[in-house]
């Protein structure tokens, strides 16, 4: 019964640590995507899934790159200061923002789902790490 429940805490753990490496690949992640709106916005418009023409004005481009540098700047504080519940409850709240996203994509005529899996990934990603982070007990709590 004592190696059950071992094998239980290892998997547990081993659970919350793939949630917080994954919420770290977010976070830069998202920092490298907000560095992309900023120094190439045509690429990263097209990787984004949709099209913006304005006569070379890239005004929505450095205002999303920006905020979405803040954003990964923010999941990796929250991850370098060890506030892994405040980590868990950004990423599943930040759910909105890939959820947003696709639907935007989704709702362009010239785009089908092969432009939305992006999306579709980061709120898997997002929605499940958060509620790993947010049910997951601190290691020092658990024993």
């Amino acid at each position: 019964m004592v190696e059950f429940c071992v094998i239980i805490l290892k998997q547990k753990i081993m659970t919350r640590k793939i949630a917080i490496t994954l919420a770290a690949l977010t976070g830069l992640g998202i920092i490298f995507l907000g560095t992309r709106f900023l120094l190439s916005p045509e690429v990263a418009e097209t990787g984004f899934g949709i099209k913006f023409s304005e006569q070379g004005d890239y005004s929505f481009h450095y205002m999303k790159g920006i905020r979405d540098i803040f954003s990964g700047i923010v999941l990796c504080l929250l991850l370098f200061t060890k506030q892994i519940k405040a980590l868990g409850i950004t990423l599943l709240a930040g759910t909105i923002i890939p959820v947003v996203d696709m639907l935007i994509v989704l709702s362009k005529d010239y785009n089908g789902v092969t432009p939305a899996m992006p999306h579709i990934a980061a709120i898997i990603i997002c929605s499940a790490g958060g509620l790993i982070l947010l049910m997951s007990k601190p290691l020092n709590q658990r024993l």
